[in-house]
């Protein structure tokens, strides 16, 4: 696109010369062109930096949420003597790991997220009851992963919506949009969880 434009440009240029008119304003024509392209090109970099930022910061959340799937089973397994349905858990779970590998947008993750959380809460509800679980060293350390996990998600989740807004507002207002326009810039989607109660972190206590 923007070779035709400078072929456009200079044609005119050229002919500008052709007839006669002014060197000097034909230097002056040019040196606008030159940097209007310079201006433009600088517009499509940074949407491409903006649009590879927002891939990177996608990729964290996801490294993060495929870390606590992997922590669930053990967790389950760590606390499934005190629990009369932990068979239903770990399916559960098993479920949406699989839902999770086969989802393709932040909507259908989202989604998922906001499940495994509620699942997080249920198991997490269990050791409430039982301090002899509370005091179990192998339960204790999970718990501490889990709480990182959390931290990083949280954390990870905010930062890409920052991006994402970034990304997106840059792509809606002038002159941008016009590039994003011509170059097929698309906005993203924020990675939003579907409930109040959802935006929460998992609690996890630490005390006995």
């Amino acid at each position: 696109m923007y070779d035709i434009i400078l072929v456009i440009l200079l044609r005119y240029f050229y002919i500008a010369l052709k007839e006669r008119m002014d060197i000097k304003m034909g230097w002056i024509i040019l040196i606008i062109v030159v940097l209007i392209l310079v201006f433009l090109i600088n517009i499509y970099n940074n949407l491409v930096s903006l649009r590879q930022k927002v891939k990177n910061a996608w990729s964290q959340i996801e490294i993060q949420l495929q870390r606590r799937f992997d922590l669930i089973p053990n967790l389950v397994e760590t606390v499934k003597g005190y629990m009369g349905h932990e068979s239903n858990i770990l399916t559960k779970v098993a479920e949406l790991r699989t839902a999770w590998a086969n989802a393709k947008t932040v909507a259908e993750k989202s989604n998922l997220d906001t499940q495994l959380s509620d699942t997080l809460k249920t198991i997490m509800a269990v050791s409430e009851a039982y301090p002899d679980l509370k005091a179990n060293q192998n339960f204790i350390s999970l718990q501490q992963e889990l709480a990182n996990t959390e931290n990083k998600i949280s954390y990870s989740r905010q930062f890409y919506n920052d991006i994402v807004t970034t990304y997106n507002t840059k792509i809606q207002v002038f002159p941008s949009n016009i590039v994003a326009g011509l170059f097929n810039f698309t906005q993203e989607t924020l990675f939003e969880v579907d409930t109040p109660e959802a935006r929460k972190n998992v609690k996890v206590d630490f005390n006995n």
